[in-house]
């Protein structure tokens, strides 16, 4: 059968990848715990319609590609840890800006130049970390290991950062004596979330200062603007699958969830690692992406005839988990020599513009008809299936390197 599995070593789990993998938890986390707090932000303190949230919420999804052409020319003149440090440090300060008066932010267009930023930012942290600082402290032997077990570090934060954010407005509203203007109220509780994501994103840069890095001699003959440690353009079919799969899911974070339904997907996930060490551990190689993406199908299914059944999120993580750990390793597969990096940047891309560009369309085109979006989103992850097995599959077969 043709089957691929990753090797465990324990060895891999020293102390500098312990920090990276908290700190790519943590920078994650930043960004995911606004996907669903600032929206309510955004319509009640600054009374933005939804037509404007969903475009301002999309733009983060733009502001991702926005420094990839530059992150290879960065990495090779600069150290390359202190570029992830300035672009965190950065970040982190950027959530200061709702904590300014309102009459400055009342422009839909400073929102959405911020969202491009905080994109751009993002972006160029996740591939530095991914593409080329975890990779640096690895043997050649444990990272296609690294790769899939920092990236699960990163996937945790789709359920932890929501369900923070969520919690943080929960508890502010209760402990909150004050009854002020809508307005007001509501940017004083959403004070809380951008604080601790400023926290976090500090967090990650002192954890990664913490590791020694050598000084590497800059090359010669870097180009300012390159596709490396970018966008892997062998791999654009898997990428535009990958989309398929994600903006879906964006799509269902525009909907307003209680917290818990957010830790719920927490368990899926963690049952996608049992699955994918156990159940598929010597499974034909299609099986895996097929059967996670007939269970989001299914718990799109029990979402439309009922959104109270507890099955659908924990299933909707089982099967999201099992398709991105595949979907990744198919990116490393693909890659040639010295193109690791490149592929876990392409992957992280796919992963990352889809959820966001979900979450705009989901505010854009189907604010107040759930039962339609989820028609629609149910739409994507059958022509994500058609495409894996009719097209995806054997395309990757026949072009992988590894």
């Amino acid at each position: 059968m043709n089957t691929q599995n990753t090797t465990v070593h324990i060895r891999l789990w020293h102390r500098e990848f312990w920090l990276m993998a908290i700190a790519n938890l943590l920078l994650s986390m930043s960004v995911t715990m606004l996907i669903p707090t600032l929206p309510l932000w955004m319509t009640q303190a600054l009374h933005f319609s939804t037509d404007e949230v969903g475009l301002l919420m999309g733009a983060f999804a733009v502001g991702l590609f926005l420094p990839g052409v530059f992150c290879s020319y960065l990495v090779q003149q600069r150290r390359r840890n202190l570029v992830f440090v300035w672009c965190v440090l950065l970040l982190g300060v950027s959530m200061v800006l709702p904590m300014l008066s309102l009459s400055v932010l009342n422009q839909p267009w400073v929102i959405g130049v911020w969202r491009l930023a905080q994109g751009a930012l993002f972006g160029l942290a996740q591939m530095v970390l991914t593409s080329t600082l975890i990779i640096d402290t690895c043997e050649s032997h444990q990272r296609t290991e690294a790769n899939h077990s920092a990236t699960w570090f990163g996937r945790f934060a789709l359920s932890l950062g929501p369900m923070t954010g969520l919690l943080l407005i929960a508890l502010s509203k209760a402990l909150c004596p004050l009854h002020l203007e809508g307005g007001c109220e509501s940017n004083l509780l959403f004070m809380n979330v951008v604080f601790v994501s400023m926290l976090c994103c500090f967090a990650a840069v002192v954890l990664v200062l913490m590791i020694h890095f050598p000084f590497r001699i800059p090359e010669d003959g870097v180009h300012l603007f390159s596709l490396d440690r970018f966008f892997l353009t062998s791999g654009t079919p898997l990428f535009l699958n990958l989309m398929l799969v994600t903006i879906p899911v964006g799509m269902l974070m525009s909907m307003r969830v209680p917290a818990n339904s957010y830790g719920m997907v927490m368990i899926g996930f963690f049952l996608a690692l049992l699955a994918q060490r156990f159940v598929f551990r010597n499974a034909e190689l299609k099986s895996e992406v097929v059967t996670g993406l007939i269970m989001m199908s299914a718990a799109l299914v029990i979402l439309l005839a009922s959104r109270l059944s507890p099955l659908t999120t924990p299933l909707l993580g089982l099967g999201l988990g099992i398709v991105g750990t595949r979907f990744l390793l198919f990116f490393v597969k693909l890659s040639r020599h010295c193109q690791r990096g490149t592929s876990q940047s392409t992957f992280m891309l796919g992963w990352e513009s889809g959820l966001a560009l979900g979450v705009g369309i989901g505010y854009y085109c189907f604010a107040g008809n759930t039962q339609l979006m989820l028609s629609v989103a149910l739409g994507f992850i059958i022509v994500a299936l058609v495409m894996y097995m009719t097209f995806t599959h054997q395309w990757f077969v026949t072009h992988k390197n590894r």
